[in-house]
């Protein structure tokens, strides 16, 4: 039995970039244009944290902001980020930590 063509459909046709609308609207807070591509951890963290620390439309806590905002960035990239992307992304979310003084996680 042949499935409907609508029913095979995984994305809807429009609404397809619901991630760049998330990123504009979103309550978390404004970024530097590029942040997420400098090659420095350092970097990254050290502007992630100065955005946080200014917005005003963000819910909750600046560090939970920061850390939400790099984990969406790596989340939406998924396949598509390189393993040195990933490695600096990752090492800047353990400079983020540091710069708020939060603990490492296991």
């Amino acid at each position: 039995m042949a499935k409907s063509p609508s029913a095979r459909k995984s994305t809807p046709s429009r609404g397809r970039k619901w991630s760049a609308k998330v990123t504009e609207t979103s309550d978390a807070m404004d970024l530097k244009k590029d942040v997420f591509k400098s090659k420095s951890p350092k970097r990254i963290a050290a502007s992630v944290k100065r955005s946080a620390e200014r917005s005003q439309r963000r819910k909750t806590s600046p560090f939970r902001s920061a850390m939400s905002m790099l984990n969406f960035y790596m989340n939406r990239a998924g396949k598509n980020l390189s393993a040195s992307r990933r490695r600096v992304l990752e090492s800047a979310k353990g400079r983020l930590r540091r710069l708020f003084r939060r603990p490492a996680t296991p």
